[in-house]
């Protein structure tokens, strides 16, 4: 008989809970990966490239112990009736579960064509830790805002680092689908260059170690500066599961107890609270989760989006964070606060505009704790930032960028700017102008909006939007 461990976004050999049961439990096993075409991403997704380069890294781990990752390639039903139809002695598959988004859909898929071919199923949960379900209020219901979370996560026992017997001998060696690895091979092919992105396990615990080492102590303070390398940037291999967040949190709490330790850990509880948000509300990925805010007028000026996507505002600091994720497939967390404020509260545009395109683009892309930043950002969200709150460009970039080093970086038009000009360009004065080497209007735009009047526009249009879903109640 044959057992399948099934690869998702948990993409290693070790701290697998999955894996280890597959293992433990079968004396034969199928390593897979399906790469599922429903999924596919628009051409140029950083997002995309990303994560399939993840896969072929783990195909050749694999392989460097003696192993094989089969690839399936193609729609669900057909790629799992080839395997069966390949392993007629298929009676077990080993998954880590999955408990919102797409990912719930398809496991619903699979698990009723499982079943109708006499698979048995075995789920884990392994992605967070803590499960969407686990950390509830005092009446069994889910926290609505962080904090309380927070304030229970804290004391809830968390899991330990799983062991993983790795044995070859118990490993499919034989390549099974040629055609469906010639497929994968040439997706490949087609993506985005990433060969100066470094993934795989190895990397992710090099990363781990640096930042405990060099930067944990002073996470507290340094994570809000886009040019310093103080964030752990482990965000990357987390979304694939290169590493696990058992892995980071025991690791982490290794390290001598401080403010910034904590503050840390904190993001990782941010993320298994954004996980329970989205399990709860799973219509979030396209639906305001608050309902006095889903009948804004948005604008939705398509040339503003694109100036915005391009890193073409006239706002230096938006533009440098934009051309930052469009160049490198990561973004700097302050920044994505500063780019999603200004996208929905300046341009007024839909959140969900946004959020996509950042789904295309992030390497280290995560649905939940995307949408649910983006949410937040634009006061539609569980425990967001209050609709009247709105972020001025030119302030967080002085405050957080202040002598425009990471503006220079990004933006090179303005690397001769000097002194606070580099927050607002177009005040400079033609002579300014002249020594720096930049025309505004030419070589670096005018401001396509007016904060101010952004502003009071926005604010507007949220209380419009409360004033209509109060009528219609």
């Amino acid at each position: 008989m044959t057992a399948v461990m099934w690869f998702r976004r948990d993409l290693r050999l070790e701290d697998n809970t999955a894996l280890k049961e597959a293992l433990e439990s079968s004396d034969e096993l199928l390593l897979l990966f399906h790469v599922n075409t429903d999924q596919f991403l628009e051409e140029g997704s950083l997002n995309q490239a990303g994560f399939f380069k993840s896969v072929r890294t783990l195909q050749e781990e694999i392989e460097d112990k003696g192993g094989r990752l089969q690839i399936l390639y193609g729609k669900l039903e057909e790629s799992f009736q080839k395997l069966k139809d390949r392993c007629p002695d298929w009676t077990d598959i080993y998954v880590n579960r999955d408990e919102k988004g797409y990912g719930l859909k398809r496991d619903k898929q699979a698990g009723k064509l499982l079943n109708e071919m006499g698979v048995t199923a075995h789920g884990y949960h392994d992605h967070h830790l803590h499960s969407a379900q686990e950390i509830l209020t005092n009446s069994g219901t889910p926290y609505k805002v962080f904090t309380p979370y927070f304030n229970k996560w804290k004391e809830k026992q968390k899991p330990d680092k799983i062991t993983v017997n790795w044995n070859a001998e118990k490993i499919i060696k034989d390549q099974l689908f040629e055609e469906d690895q010639k497929q994968f091979e040439e997706f490949l092919s087609q993506q985005p260059n990433l060969e100066s992105v470094e993934l795989g396990t190895e990397v992710a615990h090099e990363r781990l170690s640096e930042f405990i080492e060099s930067h944990l102590s002073e996470y507290d303070d340094a994570r809000d500066i886009p040019h310093k390398d103080a964030t752990s940037r482990l965000s990357k291999h987390l979304r694939a599961g290169e590493i696990s967040i058992r892995t980071v949190y025991r690791e982490v709490m290794k390290a001598e107890a401080s403010k910034s330790r904590e503050t840390f850990v904190q993001e990782l509880a941010w993320r298994d609270f954004y996980n329970m948000i989205y399990a709860t509300h799973p219509n979030q990925k396209e639906q305001s989760i608050k309902e006095d805010f889903r009948q804004i007028d948005w604008d939705n000026n398509e040339d503003n989006f694109r100036k915005w996507a391009e890193g073409k505002t006239g706002f230096p600091i938006v533009d440098a964070a934009m051309r930052q994720m469009n160049e490198t497939g990561w973004m700097h967390n302050r920044l994505r606060m500063i780019t999603a404020s200004f996208l929905t509260k300046d341009l007024l545009i839909n959140w969900s505009w946004g959020e996509k395109y950042f789904q295309k683009m992030l390497i280290d892309y995560d649905a939940a704790s995307n949408i649910g930043g983006w949410q937040w950002a634009a006061s539609t969200g569980t425990d967001g930032v209050p609709y009247f709150r709105v972020f001025n460009p030119t302030t967080q970039s002085e405050r957080f960028d202040k002598n425009g080093d990471f503006i220079r970086e990004y933006v090179p038009e303005l690397k001769g700017v000097t002194g606070k000009k580099i927050h607002e360009p177009s005040k400079l004065t033609e002579q300014e102008q002249e020594e720096a080497g930049v025309v505004i209007g030419q070589d670096y735009p005018e401001p396509i909006v007016n904060h101010k009047r952004s502003r009071e526009l926005a604010i507007q249009a949220f209380e419009n939007s409360k004033k209509a879903a109060g009528k219609s109640e």
